[in-house]
């Protein structure tokens, strides 16, 4: 629920446009794990199948569950899109092949099927100097001149960038924009903190009622479910003792999906593209 089609006090708008203007699930299940979940989207193949758990290297290969990096026995949706003709794209998060020493760019995403790339190729980096950087087959840095450089930003900016050189060209483009935004470390630009200072004074249990409430008259859930419990694991909102701390975090962490929306709404200005 934390966009604002679902019930969020967080300010979505371009996200929320192109929810008006497609499908809202209120009934969809997952469970969702980092490269398993990014190998099988990217795939169409069940996780297992696709790579597997994370990017460690179990010693258990050629079984697929086990491999820790992207199957070489599968066709990614960018190779299948770009033998069919799309120029193919991809900005953000790789985080689907092992990175230690020694370790060839066999499953980078130029070698597996984008023709140009901007992003990280770990997992979770800095959002003011990410490690992993890469354009294209390349490592970059942000130079330690730019003190404005924000990841989501960038994501953006190059999504937009890769969109204008396509569609330039007389055939059609895919683009695989994969933010990092909500994600942890929590990292915004003091701008978009500063948007929600004191929205989360009431504490994450006033949050939730007002979501749930949200929610009802969205039509999203039914008034009959109710509102879950609270993670067990959790604290009351009554009994925190560093109120202002975790106020401070979740501010942040709407800085952060406000930015996401932000930059959402650069490679789809209006509903109707």
């Amino acid at each position: 629920s934390d966009i604002g089609c679902y019930g969020s006090e967080i300010e979505t708008p371009h996200l929320d446009a192109l929810a008006k203007g497609g499908l809202r699930f209120t009934d969809f299940h997952n469970n969702p794990r980092c490269c398993p979940s990014r190998a099988s989207l990217l795939t169409g193949m069940y996780p297992h199948q696709a790579m597997g758990v994370m990017t460690n290297d179990h010693g258990l290969y050629p079984y697929p569950a086990y491999i820790d990096d992207l199957s070489r026995n599968c066709v990614t949706i960018a190779g299948a899109l770009k033998a069919g003709g799309y120029t193919t794209l991809m900005t953000g998060k790789w985080h689907l092949t092992p990175l230690g020493p020694g370790e060839d760019k066999h499953s980078w995403p130029r070698q597996r099927g984008f023709d140009r790339y901007y992003g990280i190729l770990q997992g979770s980096v800095s959002y003011f100097d990410p490690a992993t950087l890469t354009l294209d087959n390349e490592p970059i840095e942000v130079s330690k001149e730019d003190r404005n450089f924000y990841l989501t930003d960038a994501i953006g900016e190059y999504s937009t960038k890769f969109i204008e050189e396509a569609a330039g060209k007389d055939k059609p483009f895919f683009l695989y924009a994969a933010f990092t935004a909500g994600h942890w470390p929590l990292m915004a630009r003091e701008d978009k903190i500063a948007k929600y200072k004191g929205r989360y004074a009431t504490g994450w249990d006033a949050m939730r009622r007002a979501r749930h409430s949200k929610q009802l008259s969205l039509g999203i859930v039914k008034e009959q479910w109710g509102l879950t419990e609270r993670d067990p694991r959790v604290p009351a909102w009554d009994v925190v003792s560093f109120k202002e701390w975790e106020q401070r975090r979740m501010e942040v962490y709407a800085a952060q999906i406000d930015s996401l929306d932000e930059n959402v709404g650069k490679m789809s200005p209006s509903e109707e593209t």
